[in-house]
């Protein structure tokens, strides 16, 4: 819609105005399009014709439920006065100095001390999330504090604003905060000394100004550092442009600096007396302002803080003395005596004491320092000139020496105070505050506002940036489309001052004149002259002479250097000098601040000065609105309403609107879709507003819009009320009346009736008249009588025979209900116990479960190493995965070599393989021909001895030799291979052995997998983890079709191996060319071989074979070893990845595996139970004292049996009584239904007798009486034929049970006398299993709780019988430790600790009956004082079980209070269990609710469930129904008082509603009480204090009777919070949409 149809009569806009700024009016006239003049009325009455422009209209008001909302950013209507009206709300009203701003905490200055900061408020602000409690600045260290934890990122508090405001006591409160919630656990007292800095810092730093009493004088950034745990570790603290010139003039009513003051104060205590002090007023420095004094403020005691923090910190006493010295000195200084010698020349007296002193005290030389302050010294290229000044130079010279020495000795406190907060090791993060000064406008400004001013203009850009990136994360997190925002960009006031050429630069540049200059050149040049720096350099005062070294040990904060790049290039002057000025090194620090600030994630803090006179809660419009303009906070709201600045969550809108949605609307379910289909109806334009995913963003004025057509709507419905209501009143008004006035003229008319017929003859007519009706009315009516009697007969016969089949037909029914009811009822029970059989598996396998979680706890120190690998492992998964990636790679290019050397070893093994066959067939030839040769050669022996006889010797060795040759290659051909074959199938070897070991480390770690996740998750948790079983399953398949892939390379490489070998043998083969052999010899070598046996062609081609063979085997042979050995190398890291990859995929895919070997090992270790019966069996020859119990129960079974029968008979006699008194019921009833029904025919007859109609109405509720009557009476017998038939199965049980016991339980003559016997070496062993091991829920289910105890005692009785007093020392100190450990290790465990709570207090009280507790023994029994202990006095044990009982009852109380705290605060005041009374108000920015479906928010139900588990858990355990009743009683405490204190620090919590809705869950509180049994705890009485501030919200608070009755009904409220609440009251139903009765008042009071 459009903005101007909002400008309708009862709407309320700002007008401006010159003292309040804005003023509301409301709108008289519907305001039209085109009108020049808006009709309005003012606040106090006058009607004004408001001039307006129809393209600019006055800011609209926002609606009274946004009146005083604690986030600007929910204003609907987002601008100046909005904001400012917020504030002044909030701020005079009720008394709320705190605002949030969307990102920003608006603090607006009190000036009065408010009980807000104390320890209980930050414990509970301590883990809030922003924006459920109010607005404070703990909350927003909270924040920055969470976040740091959360993100692991350091932050930033920026506190900013005028001074005055409150900068410096915020960012104290800030830094308390931290140092409370993050003590460290050392000695170091890390935290105080944080602390203790700022009263240091303060002292040496701050001053009294006009505007403030305590105001900073230079800027502040404390770096807060928090090691892993995030506790505080140490600090380290920079400073920004301290303002010197005040140690040397200050302005009216305005002080130097504390510590001067501190001193004066101080200067008669005998350590101070070498100082020379006095009086602050007689001193020039102190006394320019007219005043030394600050009311309030104890200067002297101040001192003596002053050097307690000095002391805290580690600066001992010759420090601080040294400092002293240093600031007296500057007081004498500022009092030397200056005199003028003539116009240009000035002079000092020696005799000056002041000068003496000051000269003293710094140890100088005091004629020189006389004559330097008053000359000057002029050095030029050829001579020194001297020159004097006059009284005005030397004057600024002198003071111009007191600011650099304060200068040099602040920077040196700082530095000293940043090493005492130094710390060793590494800084993990940290916080940092930074208490900076704000915006400055004077009349009259200085150098030091343009310094102060250029850092805001800084800060300002920076926040900007911030404040836009938050809003468009806001935007994107809601998936809104994001539109750039227009903001205002101070870039160019910045490149104003720092650029080339800018304010800097130029400063920097003039600095260089000869001639002197006052204000910015002067201040920026900041300059001593060179002889007086010399003289102070040959102090004999080793501080002093330090100071101004020519290089000095870093004493300055700005130790830092950073380059500084403008937006536009800077150029520097040739002639720049070296020395840096003010501005440069101020704009140095500053860009490492912003640097510093940019790594951070930063929170702002703006402070507000509400006054300039420091009037508490006075609020000043004027000053307000100018520093809301300068700080950023309109800004933020302009940037915030240029797009969707209001925000309403889904339940928000749907709880606040439904008054406006239609019944067809409210009937579908899905509550997101309500909301969309409402807005898409009420508001056409769907530009107005956009639906995210949990929120709706509406443009400015929408929600106003909303909030119109609401009231439109509920005021439409309170006049339909209203004209009900009043109709009705005057109709029975009118009605009255009338009646009143029938009955006037009934009385007349019969009175004159009366007056004009009384005669003789009337009254005779009448007579006979009233005769005749007499006899008339009486024969009708017996005729009459006669028709009904004749009616009523035939009705009851016709009656009767109807209610006599209908009783048939129901006995037929009843006959075979009951043949039914037989067969429903066998089939129930069958199903029962199906039910009972399952529920009882289920306790087994849950009792199981909890068994494997006790196993697993129990192993968790083991598993420590094996948790540690695996973390290192999860840590280099990722990098793993770049390997695996690169191995990938290298595995796509061996793939391809694989496929090459594939084709060649192919080639290479048939190649060889048939050449090895032909070489061989060539070998048994050659053998062949060899002994055909021989035998040729012996038969031509004799024919050819003398020719070939030495041919053939040398032939023959020549051949032996080559023969040799070629088997030795033949064997080392043979022995390469089988090295090589062995080499593969040590490779296949190690493969399989690293498969092995992969399958072993599986395996182990599967089952320490198991024992120590899968059994510490819980049940439900296994489903998540099923979730994940798909993506596991496809990394299953990658990794193995890696595995295939390397196995199969593996295979590969070895059949490359063969393949080569084969294509060398191939390659030799083919290198041997028989043809070509052939062809080379002569005829005559043919033959001469011939001749020989082709022996010479043997021979050749075995030489050149085995010259071939040789070469390629040796190459081979280098070549396959570098590629075995990359090839195992390869293997083993891939084999490594395999197992790293398959070991992360086997931790998440054998959960279930593991639970069921697990659970399968429960069966095992269940073997403890047969243990226990076998213990038990042992001790059946000492059971006489059962048996006599046995006995004496039986004995009581029967009686009751007895009584049973008793009362059955009674039940019987009762029954048959209620069954005669029913028949006679019935028989009445039917008697009057008969008679009914005659009256009924009668009266059919009668209508118009009003006497019949009250007869009948009677007798009908007679009836219905009588009917409700006999139904309870039939209800009655039936449930006392169910209790019979109940105890007559109880009494066939206990019969049957003493008949069996009565016959299993033998007699044995031998007394029981209560003991349990063992030796000292089984101590060990009863603690293991007794206490260690032993699982509470199979003793609580199984066998009764105090077994351990019973069984334990038995034991000491023991001891005790023996007379053994080191066994039962022994017995008792292990007993004892054995319970302190399994506490320990179990200290979070509520069910154990509430079991051996039970046993401990059970086994004291045992010790204190039986070992002489006076208290106990009076109530013993003959027969237990004959029990009891004979030969010890166990009260030192006592005592120390006592002491165990006690620490094991705060440890059980402290596990109860962990579990139920965080539902408190959700349950007890945030959820809504009352339906319609809802009535929520938007959020803002700092909430970041959730959308509809939270199913993780505690209701009262959950509260009540929680208190029913450990009710339970107590009860099973056994617990002493003391102990019972003080463990609920403290819960119920503990919740009161959570609630009380959250209701107090939330003002949205305090209205009616929320009264009736604390009502109501106190009440579901005490009716759990009642339902327990635990009325007598007295823990009712804690929730009184909580039930009268529910009560506070819902009553009336006008007249004085209402205070009264508050007084009285207030009893365990004090004053304090009863007035605590009544702000927030008085607030919260200015807001209230709707308000009950009291609400409507609590505006008034």
């Amino acid at each position: 819609m459009a903005l101007a149809e909002l400008y309708t009569r009862y709407n309320r806009v700002w007008i401006p105005d010159n003292e309040e700024v804005w003023q509301s009016a409301e709108i008289t006239k519907n305001y039209k399009a085109g009108d020049h003049f808006l009709h309005v009325q003012l606040e106090d009455g006058t009607a004004l014709n408001y001039p307006v422009d129809p393209a600019a209209l006055p800011p609209l008001r926002n609606p009274d439920i946004l009146v005083g909302e604690n986030d600007l950013t929910a204003l609907s209507y987002l601008h100046e006065p909005a904001v400012l009206h917020n504030l002044k709300v909030r701020f005079v009203e009720s008394k709320l100095i705190y605002t949030y701003s969307g990102i920003i905490l608006v603090a607006i200055n009190p000036y009065k001390q408010l009980p807000i900061y104390g320890d209980a408020i930050i414990h509970a602000y301590s883990g809030q999330n922003m924006g459920d409690m109010d607005p404070h600045i703990f909350a927003v260290a909270e924040e920055a504090y969470k976040q740091m934890a959360r993100n692991n990122k350091n932050q930033s508090i920026i506190v900013s604003g005028e001074s005055g405001a409150g900068k410096t006591v915020s960012a104290r409160y800030t830094m308390r905060y931290f140092a409370t919630v993050s003590k460290s656990s050392s000695n170091a007292h890390v935290e105080d000394k944080v602390l203790a800095s700022n009263p240091i810092t303060e002292a040496i730093g701050n001053a009294k100004t006009t505007r403030n009493d305590n105001s900073s004088r230079f800027g502040k950034y404390t770096e807060i550092s928090f090691d892993q745990r995030y506790q505080i570790i140490g600090a380290n603290m920079r400073t920004y442009l301290l303002e010197k010139s005040r140690v040397v003039f200050q302005s009216e009513n305005e002080r130097n600096y504390h510590i001067f003051y501190q001193l004066c104060a101080s200067a008669r205590q005998p350590e101070f007396e070498h100082l020379r002090l006095g009086s602050a007023e007689q001193f020039n420095y102190t006394r320019m302002g007219g005043t030394t004094l600050i009311e309030g403020v104890d200067d002297r005691a101040n001192m003596v803080e002053t050097q307690k923090t000095f002391a805290l910190l580690g600066l001992k006493g010759d420090f601080q003395m040294d400092i002293f010295k240093m600031l007296a000195a500057i007081l004498h200084l500022g009092n030397v005596e200056i005199a003028a010698a003539g116009d240009e020349r000035s002079s000092i007296s020696l005799e000056d004491k002041h000068l003496s002193i000051f000269c003293e005290l710094l140890d100088l030389n005091c004629d020189k320092m006389a004559q330097w302050l008053c000359h000057r010294k002029i050095i030029t290229t050829s001579e020194t000139v001297i020159k004097p000044m006059t009284r005005a130079q030397a004057v600024n010279a002198r003071d111009a020496l007191a600011k650099k020495i304060y200068s040099h000795l602040f920077d040196f406190i700082v530095e000293r105070i940043n090493q005492a907060l130094q710390f060793p090791g590494k800084q993990h993060t940290f916080i940092g505050v930074l208490d900076i000064y704000g915006f400055e406008t004077f009349d009259v400004n200085s150098f030091e506002q343009f310094c102060i001013n250029y850092a805001n203009e800084k800060l300002q850009q920076q926040f900007n940036l911030h404040v836009f990136k938050l809003e468009q994360e806001e935007y994107m997190k809601e998936d809104i489309p994001w539109t750039l925002i227009d903001f205002y960009d101070n870039q160019p006031v910045i490149d104003l001052i720092e650029a080339k050429m800018g304010i800097l630069e130029l400063l920097d540049e003039e600095c260089l004149v000869e001639y002197k200059c006052e204000g910015f050149l002067e201040k920026n040049r900041d300059t001593v002259h060179e002889v007086l720096i010399e003289i102070l350099k040959e102090s004999k005062f080793h501080l002093c002479a330090n100071f101004f070294q020519d290089n000095p040990v870093s004493v300055s904060p700005f130790n830092s250097t950073i380059n500084i790049k403008s937006a536009r290039p800077v150029l520097k002057s040739p002639n720049k000098q070296l020395r840096m000025t003010v501005g440069s090194k101020f704009r140095s620090s500053l860009s490492l601040l912003m640097v510093t600030l940019n790594a951070t994630t930063p929170h702002y803090v703006r402070c507000i000065k509400p006054n300039d006179e420091k009037l508490p809660f006075e609020f000043d419009s004027k000053r307000v609105a100018q520093q809301l303009r300068a700080c950023g906070v309109l800004e933020t709201i302009r940037i915030s309403a240029q797009s969707y600045p209001s925000r309403w969550t889904y339940i928000e809108f749907f709880s606040r609107y439904s008054i406006l949605m239609t019944q067809q609307e409210l009937s579908i379910n899905d509550k997101k879709q309500i909301c969309k289909i409402v807005l898409q109806r009420l508001i056409q334009d769907c530009n107005q507003y956009q639906f995210g995913r949990t929120k709706i963003f509406f443009r400015a004025g929408q929600v106003a819009y909303l909030e119109k057509l609401r009231s439109d709507t509920m005021r439409h419905a309170c006049i339909m009320i209203q004209k009900s209501v009043r109709g009705w009143l005057q109709q029975k008004k009118f009605l009255r009346i009338k009646q009143a006035a029938v009955v006037i003229q009934q009385y007349f008319r019969g009175q004159r009736t009366v007056r004009q017929a009384i005669s003789a003859r009337v009254l005779k007519q009448t007579w006979a008249a009233i005769i005749i009706q007499k006899y008339c009315r009486g024969y009708l009516v017996r005729r009459l009588c006669q028709l009904i009697l004749v009616a009523a007969v035939t009705i009851q016969a016709y009656t009767r025979g109807f209610l006599a089949r209908k009783k048939y037909r129901k006995m037929l029914e009843e006959h075979k209900a009951v043949i039914l009811q037989k067969y429903a009822r066998a089939w129930l029970a069958r199903r029962r116990f199906q039910n009972i059989r399952r529920f009882v598996l289920n306790i087994q396998l849950s009792y199981r479960v909890q068994q494997l979680q006790k196993k697993t706890e129990e192993q968790s120190r083991e598993n420590h190493g094996l948790l540690e690998r695996l973390t290192s492992l999860a840590s280099t998964h990722m990098n793993d995965m770049d390997t695996i990636q690169k191995l990938e790679l290298d595995l796509e290019k061996l793939t391809a070599q694989k496929r090459m050397y594939e084709e060649k070893g192919k080639k290479c093994k048939e190649d060889s393989e048939q050449k090895i066959l032909k070489l061989e067939n060539q070998n048994k030839e050659l053998q062949e021909q060899k002994e055909t040769l021989e035998i040729k050669l012996q038969e031509k022996t004799e024919e050819m001895k003398e020719k070939m006889d030495h041919l053939t010797k040398q032939l023959f060795n020549d051949v032996q030799k080559e023969e040799n040759q070629r088997m030795i290659l033949e064997k080392n051909f043979q022995n390469q291979k089988q090295d090589y074959e062995k080499e593969i199938e040590l490779l296949k070897g190690e493969i399989k052995i690293l498969k092995e070991e992969k399958i072993q480390l599986q395996h182990q770690i599967q089952q320490e997998i198991v024992v120590q996740d899968g059994l510490k998750m819980e049940v439900g948790e296994l489903t998540k983890q099923a979730q994940k079983i798909p993506e596991l399953q496809k990394e299953i398949e990658l990794l193995q079709t890696q595995k295939l892939d390397v196995e199969k390379q593996a295979q590969s490489q070895k059949r490359e191996l063969r393949e080569k070998m084969s294509e060398v043998t191939k390659q030799l083969l083919e290198s041997y060319d028989v043809e070509d052999v052939r062809s080379r010899l002569s005829v005559e070598d043919l033959e001469h071989l011939n001749e020989d046996g082709e022996l010479w062609f043997a021979y050749e081609g075995l030489k050149k074979a085995t010259r071939v063979l040789e070469s390629h085997f040796q190459s081979q042979k280098e070549i396959y070893e570098k590629e075995i050995e990359g090839l195992n190398f390869k293997v083993e890291h891939l084999s490594q990845d395999i197992n790293h990859l398959q070991k992360l995929f086997r931790e998440e895919n054998d959960i279930n595996d593991g639970i069921r070997l697990e659970v399968s090992r429960l069966t095992s270790e269940n073997l403890v139970i047969p243990d226990l019966k076998q213990q038990v069996s042992e001790l059946e020859n000492q059971k006489l004292d059962l048996e006599n119990r046995l006995q004496e129960q039986s004995v009581k079974l029967k009686e009751m049996s007895n009584r049973l029968h008793y009362e059955l008979e009674g039940d019987r006699t009762q029954r048959r009584t209620n069954e005669a008194q029913n028949e006679i019921d019935i028989k009445e009833k039917e008697k009057l239904k008969v008679t009914t029904q005659e009256i009924e025919g009668l009266s059919n007859g009668l209508m118009q007798d009003e006497i019949q109609d009250e007869v009948k109405s009677k007798i009908n509720q007679e009836t219905t009486r009588l009917t409700v009557e006999n139904m309870d009476l039939e209800e009655k017998l039936d449930m006392k034929d169910r209790i019979i038939k109940k105890l007559e199965d109880q009494i066939k049980t206990l019969t049957k049970t003493i008949e069996k016991t009565e016959a299993h339980v033998p007699t044995f003559s031998k007394e029981y006398v209560g003991m349990m016997e063992y030796r000292k070496e089984d101590e060990e062993r009863i603690v293991q299993n007794l206490i260690l091991d032993l699982k509470p829920r199979g003793v609580v289910v199984n066998m009764i709780p105090g077994l351990p105890a019973h069984i334990l005692f038995m034991c000491v009785r023991y001891a005790d019988y023996l007379n053994d007093a080191d066994m039962l020392k022994s017995f008792m100190n292990v007993t004892i430790d054995g319970i302190k450990q399994v506490v320990k290790e179990h200290s979070e465990d509520f069910e154990l600790l509430s079991f051996w709570l039970s046993n401990t207090y059970y086994f004291l009280n045992c010790l204190k009956q039986y070992s002489g507790e006076e208290e106990f023994v009076k109530c013993n029994t003959p027969h237990q004082n004959k029990n009891c202990l004979k030969h010890f006095d166990l009260s030192e044990y006592r005592q120390i079980l006592s002491d165990l009982a006690i620490r094991i009852y705060h440890q059980f109380i402290t596990v109860m209070e962990t579990n139920i705290q965080p539902m408190i605060v959700p349950g007890m005041l945030e959820y809504e269990s009352l339906q319609g009374i809802s009535g929520l108000k938007p959020t803002g920015f700092r909430k970041r609710s959730s959308s509809i479906d939270d199913t993780d928010t505690y209701t009262m139900t959950s509260i009540l469930q929680q208190l029913s588990y450990f009710y339970s858990t107590m009860c099973q355990n056994g617990l002493d129904s003391e102990l019972l009743k003080q463990a609920v009683k403290q819960l119920f405490f503990l919740i009161g008082a959570v609630t009380l204190n959250s209701l107090f620090l939330r003002k949205d919590m305090c209205s009616c509603r929320k009264g009736m809705q604390i009502r109501c869950n106190i009440s579901y509180l005490e009716e759990w009480l009642k339902d327990k049994n635990l009325q007598s705890s007295n823990a009712k009485e804690t929730l009184e204090p909580l039930s009268q501030a529910a009560w506070l919200l819902q009553v009336k608070k006008i007249t004085d009777d209402d205070a009264k009755e508050i007084c009285e009904h207030c009893t365990s409220l004090s004053t304090v919070q009863v007035f605590l609440l009544f702000p927030l009251i008085g607030s919260a139903f200015s807001a209230s949409p709707w308000s009950c009765p009291a609400d409507t008042s609590g505006n008034e009071s």
